[in-house]
């Protein structure tokens, strides 16, 4: 039968459970494109800007051939911002296509364009991991949060990974805080996904209601 909670995030897994990444059409793997076009999502999900517009701007930036670093800074400046706005990213269009460009070119230089070898730096320490992901132009904390925790289904040395926005999301359905009680709702491949619901609903007030009603519906 499962607990009360185990009920609520089994609900929210069927009504929401989908990762950033794949709404964007990002397969995730642990290789280097998937990987920095995750990093240009955690980048644009960070602004004050609604979640599916960054999203929607992430396939506009690929469409336009700005998959990996390389590409994103052989653009030109102007390119950048007209794929920014074809996504509908143009409140922050300007300025974010400048820090796209120095992000690729800074990935490029320090990292040969691999988000991998970052991780590699790190050695294991996620404390280490989240810091040298801010050195990104226009990642910040919050951009950092976003990454890993969609990055733990690939990285497992990130899991459990639910950020300061999963847990808000998690006191609205009454479900703990805490990453390693949330972990042990879901299983271990559900976690980015549930993370990333979490969020929704922390974003959302009204998912709450829906999802406590499919938790009754489905006990």
């Amino acid at each position: 039968m499962g607990t009360g909670n185990q009920k609520t995030a089994a609900a929210l897994l069927r009504t929401h459970g989908k990762t950033y990444a794949e709404e964007a059409g990002i397969r995730l793997r642990d290789t280097p494109q998937p990987l920095y076009r995750l990093l240009v999502l955690a980048c644009l999900l960070s602004a004050r800007i609604r979640a599916p517009v960054a999203v929607d701007t992430v396939r506009s930036l690929a469409e336009a051939g700005m998959k990996d670093p390389r590409r994103m800074a052989g653009a030109t400046w102007q390119q950048r911002v007209d794929a920014l706005g074809e996504g509908g990213y143009r409140r922050y269009d300007e300025r974010t296509a400048t820090q796209l460009g120095d992000g690729a070119r800074l990935l490029l230089d320090r990292w040969r364009g691999d988000v991998r070898r970052m991780r590699a730096e790190a050695a294991g320490d996620t404390g280490r991991l989240r810091k040298l992901l801010q050195e990104i132009p226009g990642l910040g904390p919050t951009g950092a949060d976003i990454f890993l925790r969609e990055a733990q289904g690939v990285w497992p040395e990130v899991y459990p990974r639910f950020d300061g926005k999963a847990a808000e999301g998690a006191d609205r359905l009454g479900l703990p805080r805490e990453p390693a009680a949330l972990a042990r709702l879901v299983e271990r491949d559900e976690a980015p996904a549930f993370a990333a619901a979490l969020v929704r609903v922390a974003l959302d007030k009204e998912l709450a209601d829906e999802v406590r009603e499919a938790a009754r519906e489905g006990s």
